[in-house]
């Protein structure tokens, strides 16, 4: 079992700058994928954002945030990260961190666990 918990969350202006952080627990959060998803208001799945591998070698992106985004993880602090830069009203969304045992995995239902999320608010 993984329990996940984001922080990081909040208004900011288009143009503006956010981490987000999850720290998972359990002692065997380096060998999980980990993702980032994002929901925004009235849409009903889950958007594929980000994922990096167990050893943070290997990452990727969706299009929509390609070369905006940057996810990491600090395996010794059980955390993974998403830095983002250039944020735009479209990123408006609860943004939720997830965890799979896959090597790899773009679609919501590939994940086994996920947080609570965190809300993204970029004002124009």
């Amino acid at each position: 079992q993984v329990q996940l918990v984001e922080s990081g969350g909040g208004l900011v202006q288009t143009g503006g700058s956010l981490r987000l952080s999850c720290t998972a627990s359990g002692r065997t959060f380096s060998s999980y994928t980990m993702g980032w998803f994002r929901q925004a208001h009235g849409k009903e799945r889950r958007e594929f954002v980000a994922r990096i591998s167990w050893s943070g070698g290997s990452t990727a992106y969706a299009d929509s945030v390609k070369g905006r985004f940057t996810i990491s993880r600090d395996n010794a602090e059980n955390t993974v990260y998403l830095q983002m830069f250039s944020l735009k009203p479209d990123d408006t969304a609860v943004y939720y961190c997830a965890a799979t045992r896959l090597r790899w995995g773009n679609l919501e239902d590939q994940y086994d666990y996920f947080g609570q999320g965190t809300q993204v608010t970029v004002s124009s």
